[in-house]
């Protein structure tokens, strides 16, 4: 029988841990991924059909559990959502958008097992999305048979940039929909506790600052929790370009390319606002060849 593919989504990596050894008993559930903001869990459930999410009500990145479960709503699969928190504030806002259960953690065994028999109930009546019928057929009889010891699990920590390249592997390992919705041409951003979708072709540039980056359109800047890279991979197929290690630009928008003393370049997008920015001379090449020069 199959189980219920469940996510750990918490910024606390000794919670995940926790929670994770506090599962192991339940064998209709399996533990298929951990997230710390809602960004990275909204990437997981495009690729895997998750039936459960243990989630932190207070979240890393400008959107909440709360605001997660409230983007989860409309969806025909909804996961049941069980919400962790250090305090009952949130409990009656929690249960107003659907949630399954709401744990003070950390909590006591016998409170997980009044979870756990909440979750069994769920998995009920939940319909997972089918895997493609090639995938059955590939897929090891006793797949769902083994038994508990038989295997382990070994954690190792991973770099930032080995983090990207696991999400990005684990996202094309569990497309599970062989006819899949074309991507819908927006980037999802959170501004002042609300969430927008702005489209690709609103886009100006993008900044890295730090380990976030800032989206700046014509008329707005948002301070998102995508690292530069992530969003250079995103946008590439959309002629957006890096010119700089800090500058991430939307191609169409660039109206001329201009020399600066000491061989360096820069150049500037339309608007009504000109913008300047800085060309990497090792990208410059690779531009010229992109625009046809």
């Amino acid at each position: 029988m199959a189980k219920l593919k469940t996510l750990l989504l918490h910024p606390d990596a000794t919670v995940r841990r926790d929670l994770r050894r506090a599962l192991e008993g339940a064998n209709f559930l399996q533990v298929l991924g951990e997230a710390v903001s809602a960004f990275e869990a909204l990437e997981l459930l495009e690729a895997i059909p998750y039936g459960a999410l243990f989630l932190a009500v207070d979240l890393p990145g400008g959107v909440t559990g709360l605001e997660l479960a409230q983007m989860l709503a409309g969806r025909k699969n909804k996961p049941a959502l069980v919400f962790l928190a250090a305090a009952e504030s949130q409990a009656y806002a929690a249960f107003e958008l659907g949630a399954t259960d709401y744990l003070l953690w950390p909590a006591g065994e016998d409170r997980v097992q009044k979870t756990l028999a909440k979750l069994s109930q769920f998995k009920a009546r939940f319909r997972e999305v089918p895997m493609p019928d090639k995938w059955a057929e590939a897929a090891p009889p006793s797949a769902d048979s083994w038994s508990e010891g038989e295997g382990e699990t070994v954690s190792l920590p991973l770099e930032d940039d080995e983090q990207d390249h696991f999400l990005s592997a684990l996202k094309q390992a569990w497309d599970t929909n062989q006819h899949r919705t074309p991507e819908i041409e927006k980037l999802a951003v959170s501004q002042d506790g609300r969430m927008y979708l702005v489209p690709y072709n609103q886009i100006v540039f993008v900044e890295a600052y730090e380990d976030y980056s800032y989206v700046n359109t014509a008329n707005q800047k948002y301070l998102t929790s995508y690292r530069l890279k992530y969003l250079e991979e995103r946008l590439a197929p959309h002629r957006f370009f890096r010119v700089h290690r800090k500058y991430l630009v939307n191609l169409d928008m660039v109206t001329e390319i201009a020399s600066l003393p000491g061989s360096n370049f820069m150049l500037r997008t339309a608007g009504r606002t000109r913008i300047e920015l800085p060309i990497s001379r090792r990208r410059l090449a690779s531009l010229k060849q992109v625009l046809g020069f």
